[in-house]
C-alpha cells in the first residue's frame, strides 16, 4: 500500500512539473505567448529548472530544447527513484530508456487532455477566455485531420478522430516499451 501511494505521489508531482515543461516547449513551438494566467503559471513552475539548462542549451528555431530536456530529467528522476527504492533490479540504461517512454506517454496524455477540454469548451463556452488559448494549442494537431474529415451536420469530428489516434499511439507506445524493455514489474 505504501508503495502504491509513493508511486501515485511521484506520478502526480512529475506529471505536474514534467507536463508544465512539455507545455512550455510546445507553446513556444506553436508561437503562443506566455503572457496569460496559464502561461505565467507554467513559467513560475518551470523557471527554476529550465533557465539553468537554457544557459548551456539554447533554443533551436522553434524548439525549446531546455524545456524538453527538463521534462525528460523529471521523468528520469522519477524512474531513478523508483529504481533505487526497488533495489536497482534493472540497469541504468533501462531507466534512461524508460524516461524517454515516460516522456512520450506524458506528451500523449497532455495532448489528449488539451484536445478533450478544447472540444468540451467549444460546445459549452465557445467564446470563453480560454477558448483562444486552447484553439492555438490544438490547431496544429487538428489541422491535418480537418483537411481530411468533413464537417458532419456542422460538427467538427476531427477532435474525436485525434483522440482515437492518440489512444492508438498510447497503445503502440506501451507495447513498444514492453518489447524494448521486457519488464516493468519493479515500477508497481
Amino acid at each position: 500500500m505504501l508503495n502504491e501511494i509513493l508511486v501515485l505521489l511521484l506520478e502526480f508531482g512529475t506529471g505536474l512539473l514534467g507536463g508544465a515543461c512539455l507545455l512550455r516547449a510546445y507553446m513556444r513551438g506553436v508561437g503562443v505567448s506566455m503572457d496569460h494566467p496559464p502561461g505565467r503559471f507554467i513559467l513560475a513552475v518551470t523557471d527554476w529548472l529550465v533557465l539553468p539548462l537554457r544557459r548551456g542549451l539554447r533554443p533551436s528555431g522553434r524548439w525549446d530544447l531546455a524545456s524538453l530536456l527538463a521534462a525528460w530529467l523529471v521523468k528520469f528522476a522519477q524512474f531513478a527513484l523508483l529504481w533505487a527504492l526497488h533495489g536497482g533490479g534493472a540497469s541504468w540504461a533501462a531507466v534512461v530508456v524508460l524516461a524517454f517512454f515516460g516522456l512520450a506517454q506524458m506528451a500523449i496524455s497532455i495532448a489528449s487532455a488539451v484536445v478533450l477540454v478544447a472540444a468540451i469548451l467549444s460546445w459549452v463556452q465557445p467564446g470563453g477566455p480560454m477558448a483562444w488559448l486552447l484553439e492555438r494549442l490544438t490547431s496544429p494537431l487538428l489541422a491535418p485531420l480537418r483537411r481530411v474529415i468533413p464537417l458532419v451536420g456542422g460538427v467538427d469530428l476531427s477532435p474525436l478522430a485525434l483522440l482515437v489516434l492518440l489512444q492508438i499511439a498510447a497503445i503502440v507506445l506501451a507495447n513498444l516499451q514492453h518489447l524494448v524493455l521486457g519488464f516493468g514489474a519493479w515500477l508497481r
